[in-house]
């Protein structure tokens, strides 16, 4: 039996000592752990879609393959794809850019990644409405700047105030995260609201905008969407809009994130990518092009079914005991407050303290995989992903009732 080898001290980074692993992989890894062990559980931890990828995009990947498009592309991405990026945004979001301002990456996530490493000193900082994406914070840490936390609450429908912002800002904020419909509330942001946000920044020109907008085509009863520069075209030049393929075509798996912002800023975050990834896959690039060229009519569709889970879980969790869930405006989440449930006592005869161990004594007792509010800035909450069919989040949120039920 080999034993362990441990590293020697000193060996590993500062940098790692300011991050940690991703709280909602963790959960998903547990939940499918657990169910290799023979164990029922039902895993509502993953943001993931679960539609399959749209035929036709499938299609376009296949035939890359077929015409060996298979080598390495520009670290940019392909024109092809950087082409329909800048056709996208402006199309859909009235936002004018030039194919040389996107860059393609490997995921949304490396796009955040990418745009902080380019920009990022020590003593800089990166204001972050909460409750946050997991991610957020830690990149910004491992870059070596401070995440400042801003914790928005129910009664303003987790969004960040005027107020709130104006207070936040100091001569070392560098960035401003806006990310809606949001992960974990799907929260909403009116023009409006926007535009109140945007008069704010207009009076400090050093801060930045990245906007997050992955879930752009995942709103229900009829709320328009907008994104930041849309809204004030005054910060065109000082924001950086971000998107992907991952959530509205299904695409998960094949790694698309895409941004669009002033060209120096996609040069230097260029120059990040060439020496981390290189670029995203040259298969997925082409798919990508079919998905933004390509019909888009299978996407109201798939949002109205997000919208019929999201009444029945809405309504299911608001019949818990001790719950109490928001009707959120996007995205494919809940977040409900735990707060009626903590300091009873679970089956296990363990007192719930906070949500972290809400979401372990619903797993252990029920089998229902959750992430603990805690990670995502706000507590006491947990975030559900209904990203999967009726028939499993009917029984997920009856296990779910039946837990509360039984705390004393």
């Amino acid at each position: 039996m080999s034993r362990p080898n441990p590293l020697p001290p000193g060996f590993l980074s500062v940098a790692l000592g300011r991050i940690k692993p991703s709280p909602t992989i963790a959960v998903s890894q547990k939940a499918r752990d657990l169910v290799a062990q023979g164990r029922d559980v039902i895993g509502l931890a993953a943001g993931e879609p679960d539609f399959p990828t749209p035929d036709n995009i499938k299609q376009a990947g296949l035939r890359a393959i077929d015409r060996n498009e298979t080598r390495y592309t520009a670290v940019e991405g392909i024109p092809e794809l950087r082409r329909a990026i800048a056709d996208k945004f402006r199309r859909e979001n009235r936002l004018d850019y030039a194919p040389s301002q996107t860059l393609v990456s490997p995921g949304g996530k490396a796009i955040i990644f990418n745009a902080f490493m380019a920009t990022l000193n020590p003593g800089d900082e990166v204001i972050i409405p909460a409750p946050y994406w997991v991610s957020y914070p830690d990149i910004v840490q491992l870059c070596g700047a401070t995440p400042v936390i801003v914790e928005t609450t129910p009664a303003n429908g987790f969004r960040l105030s005027a107020a709130q912002l104006a207070q936040a800002i100091t001569p070392r904020t560098k960035w401003l995260m806006v990310n809606a419909p949001s992960n974990p509330t799907g929260a909403a942001y009116t023009q409006a609201h926007l535009a109140e946000l945007a008069q704010v920044l207009l009076d400090h020109p050093h801060v930045w905008v990245l906007t997050d907008d992955m879930y752009e085509h995942i709103l229900f009863d009829g709320f328009r969407f907008a994104t930041m520069a849309e809204v004030e075209p005054k910060l065109h030049a000082r924001t950086l809009t971000m998107n992907g393929c991952s959530k509205a075509y299904s695409m998960t798996g094949w790694r698309i994130g895409y941004c669009a912002g002033p060209e120096p800023l996609i040069r230097a975050m260029s120059a990040i990518q060439s020496q981390s990834t290189t670029m995203a896959t040259s298969v997925s690039q082409w798919a990508a092009v079919e998905a933004l060229s390509g019909p888009q009519d299978f996407i109201p569709v798939r949002a109205a079914s997000f919208a019929r889970r999201r009444d029945l879980v809405v309504s299911m969790l608001n019949q818990a005991r001790g719950l109490n869930c928001p009707r959120p405006e996007g995205a494919f989440y809940v977040y409900p407050s735990c707060a009626g449930t903590i300091g009873r006592v679970a089956p296990s005869g363990r007192r719930i303290e906070n949500d972290e161990a809400f979401a372990t004594e619903l797993l252990e007792a029920e089998g229902v995989a959750v992430v603990h509010g805690a990670a995502f800035g706000l507590s006491p909450y947990f975030r559900i992903s209904y990203a999967t069919s009726e028939q499993v989040l009917t029984e997920a949120c009856t296990r779910i009732q039946r837990f509360c039920a039984s705390l004393t």
